[in-house]
């Protein structure tokens, strides 16, 4: 892209994966950093881990019982001596011999001599010296080898796996303190406009409540970057320039997603200003809502390229521009293999009818589990508009419509599913 670059005149539409191409082709994996595991949740590991310690590292009991021999209780009910105990966290003292038993715990060594455990289900204490064995138990029963789970030299997590809690916990259990992954990047986010306030007080004419960094700044964050909220940014060329300066090279931030100013009729100072100082292509996208956008890249003055995501101003406009080009490009910024969010078919619960206009409609939907068909529905949640953005906080998933196709009550629709909490609901 060249600096001034217009990708697309105004007028004529790009259509959505011919936009998603250009954005990816310039935000590829960020640096790697070595990271405490604890601090590393939600990244992506840029390096395989290897176990340099067997999971469990020890012969241990998988239930609450008697550690025993088999062959002593290969016909039941046997009646055997206990002759000790042992508790997960102890070490065992005495050997299992014919005709004894060693009451043990979950997690507990296997002792010396022992090659069954017996459940306590099955067993009956007699006395203070003795239990009867009600069930007979083979070689091997009840007990969990060393490095049964994870042996050392095995290659434990692959290149490319995020860290989620289940793999911390995997991390943990093989002491691998820490991880190579590939950096969290800082995002900075603004918005333009003179008509915008945040700060409680009364609305004088012509002034609106800024809602969009404020969504904005929650859905970066749940991407696994670190925001920098730069806040609303006043209809003044110099000014505006001089924040987005700061923001690359004194607050180093390795992209920026500015909200508003990059529509045909919006007043050009965030045109004039990316145009002058950035490489950037404006966008008339084949989708509704949220045909304007803007990308390009600003250069810091270490010669880095950061990229800029322009997106339109209207809430509803914003988040789905955000959604389908930034957040993808922000998951592969931090080496996501698989930036874009899944997608499932779904019944559609009621009749969707388009007039052809060249674009992809994405629809705000609610999901839910079907209560005869075990299937994925959706059902509108209101108003479409892209100023209607108390519809769609009560959306969990995007429903995409072709253009001119129209969907009836019972047809199959491709939908994805909105932020970490997002999913089917049940009906």
């Amino acid at each position: 892209m060249g600096r001034h670059q217009v990708g697309v005149p105004f007028g004529s539409m790009t259509p959505l994966d011919d936009v998603r191409k250009v954005v990816l082709s310039h935000c590829g994996p960020g640096p790697i950093v070595l990271l405490p595991a604890t601090e590393a949740h939600g990244l992506v590991l840029a390096a395989d881990v290897v176990a340099t310690e067997p999971v469990p590292p020890f012969d241990n009991t998988a239930v609450d019982g008697y550690a025993v021999r088999a062959q002593d209780v290969a016909r039941t009910p046997v009646t055997l001596d206990v002759i000790g105990e042992l508790a997960a966290g102890g070490v065992a003292t005495d050997a299992v011999r014919e005709g004894t038993a060693i009451r043990i715990m979950t997690g507990a060594p296997i002792p010396e001599g022992c090659d069954a455990v017996v459940m306590v289900e099955d067993t009956e204490r007699v006395g203070n010296s003795h239990v009867a064995i009600h069930k007979s138990a083979a070689s091997g029963d009840a007990i969990r080898r060393a490095g049964s789970d994870v042996q050392v030299g095995v290659t434990v997590l692959t290149q490319g796996v995020v860290v989620t809690p289940m793999v911390e916990g995997v991390l943990a259990s093989i002491n691998a303190g820490t991880v190579s992954v590939y950096r969290r990047p800082r995002v900075g986010i603004l918005s333009t406009g003179d008509e915008l306030v945040d700060d409680g007080s009364p609305l004088q004419p012509g002034q609106i409540r800024e809602s969009n960094r404020t969504m904005l700044r929650r859905i970066i964050a749940e991407t696994g970057a670190d925001v920098l909220d730069i806040g609303i940014v006043r209809d003044d060329e110099s000014v505006l320039e001089q924040v987005l300066r700061d923001a690359v090279n004194v607050q180093h931030c390795d992209a920026l997603v500015t909200s508003g100013g990059v529509s045909m009729g919006d007043y050009d100072v965030v045109k004039a200003v990316l145009g002058r100082i950035a490489s950037m292509q404006w966008f008339q996208v084949a989708m509704k809502p949220a045909k304007p956008f803007a990308f390009g890249t600003l250069t810091n003055d270490a010669g880095v390229a950061i990229p800029v995501f322009g997106l339109p101003g209207n809430p509803v406009s914003s988040l789905m521009s955000f959604e389908l080009l930034a957040r993808p490009a922000l998951k592969s910024m931090m080496g996501s293999r698989h930036p874009y969010r899944a997608r499932v078919h779904a019944i559609v619960d009621e009749d969707v009818t388009r007039k052809p206009d060249g674009k992809t409609h994405f629809d705000r939907v609610h999901a839910y589990w079907g209560a005869t068909d075990g299937r994925v529905h959706v059902r509108r949640t209101g108003p479409q508009g892209s100023h209607q953005l108390a519809a769609t906080a009560v959306a969990n998933a995007i429903m995409a419509v072709p253009d001119g196709v129209g969907v009836g009550a019972g047809d199959e629709v491709t939908v994805s599913f909105l932020g970490p909490e997002s999913g089917p609901h049940v009906s």
